[in-house]
């Protein structure tokens, strides 16, 4: 990483970088699209910022994680929780994002958009 692991504003981005898929570097690497952090007035940590792509493929890794076992192998009515959670987080705003989940659903496109209309049906009841 380059900034320094141990000062207090790193220890409390990391978490929130890390969730996003993020990379933290020295200020001194930022590019026009990075994020410079400043503490007391000096640039302390830069953060790069994912594309939307690859947070959605972050996002579904970290799925995983939680639930211990790849996505296609959870039961119907986690799939579907899995999506809900997607559609929080936008992930069906993403270019091909019906497409990669359902692939890591092991699921059909059809039956995504099933589980999102499903959900969008019972909020507005």
């Amino acid at each position: 990483m380059g900034a320094p692991d141990d000062h207090p504003l790193v220890i409390a981005v990391k978490p929130l970088v890390d969730a996003m898929g993020g990379e933290m570097m020295v200020p001194e690497r930022a590019g026009g699209d990075d994020v410079v952090l400043a503490w007391e007035g000096r640039d302390v940590v830069a953060v790069r910022l994912p594309q939307l792509s690859d947070s959605l493929d972050h996002i579904l890794a970290a799925l995983e994680r939680r639930h211990g076992l790849p996505l296609a192998e959870l039961d119907r009515k986690e799939k579907q929780s899995v999506v809900r959670i997607l559609e929080a987080r936008g992930a069906f705003s993403v270019r091909h994002g019906v497409e990669t989940v359902a692939s890591a659903l092991g699921v059909s496109r059809f039956t995504v958009y099933n589980y999102l209309n499903r959900e969008n049906s019972s909020k507005s009841e």
